[in-house]
């Protein structure tokens, strides 16, 4: 049940990418209208087709500051691995409309780019302009405070992560997302909390268990000197990994993902 409200709680941020066209036709913006009229025919084609191209810099000459079509072309730019023109347009993207894009910028910059920084700036500032919940990575993977968390803890600032971690997990109305147990017990693991360490591992095998998360429950029963449940949860490291149960993202390596040969040596 938790899981099907979970994607629930997705779906508005996927549904919010494309723009309704008749939302500026009803405020009486008519240029916007037409060069989102404009944009809906990109989607016919393929995002490396020049179809795709040449309408969406159609649509921005009828209305240069469509920040949609900015964000549609720099998906595009992403995707192909041309990383400076995506800066340029999603900064534009921003620019134009910083409630839509500022979440999806600081995911980027975090996943792609590691660029944790820069991230944080993104998201703080996209949380002072919200007086709603600032929701979910674009991937639907982390909540974006969740990914500040990450952030920290990528820069040596662990207890400040632990601290955004736990606040986030605590919040009324949340669920937990796919990974979050698992990242907060990676932060404690590094700072050697091991007790509290495991405690996040095992809450994350109740939400969702895979490779990772048993590889690191085998990791800290090892260093507490439980022989029977470090060797029990290696084997399942194992036979998760076999059957592909692991961190994976079709773009980028995951954060805190561990590989086959570390879990078999």
């Amino acid at each position: 049940m938790k899981q099907l409200i979970y994607l629930f709680l997705l779906f508005p941020i996927y549904s919010a990418a494309q723009p309704n066209c008749y939302f500026y036709l009803h405020i009486g913006d008519t240029l916007q209208y037409k060069a989102c009229i404009e944009a809906e025919r990109a989607n016919e084609y393929y995002q490396f087709q020049r179809e795709f191209y040449e309408i969406i810099d159609n649509s921005i000459r009828i209305y240069p500051y469509f920040a949609y079509a900015y964000s549609a072309k720099s998906t595009a730019y992403l995707k192909s691995g041309d990383f400076l023109n995506w800066k340029k347009l999603i900064d534009k993207a921003v620019l134009y409309d910083p409630k839509t894009y500022l979440g999806s910028r600081a995911w980027c910059r975090f996943n792609f780019f590691r660029d944790y920084k820069g991230a944080i700036q993104d998201i703080e500032e996209f949380d002072s302009l919200l007086t709603y919940d600032i929701g979910f990575s674009i991937n639907g993977d982390y909540h974006l405070n969740i990914t500040k968390a990450m952030c920290y803890s990528a820069l040596n600032q662990k207890h400040k992560a632990i601290e955004i971690f736990t606040n986030q997990l605590n919040t009324e109305g949340y669920y937990a997302g796919l990974y979050d147990y698992y990242q907060l017990g990676v932060t404690y693991y590094q700072i050697e909390d091991f007790e509290n360490a495991l405690k996040a591992f095992e809450k994350q095998g109740e939400y969702n268990e895979f490779a990772d998360n048993a590889y690191y429950k085998y990791k800290t029963h090892k260093i507490l000197n439980n022989q029977a449940e470090y060797e029990h949860y290696k084997e399942i490291a194992l036979k998760l990994f076999a059957e592909n149960k692991r961190m994976f993202d079709i773009y980028a390596h995951h954060f805190n993902s561990v590989h086959f040969y570390i879990i078999d040596e």
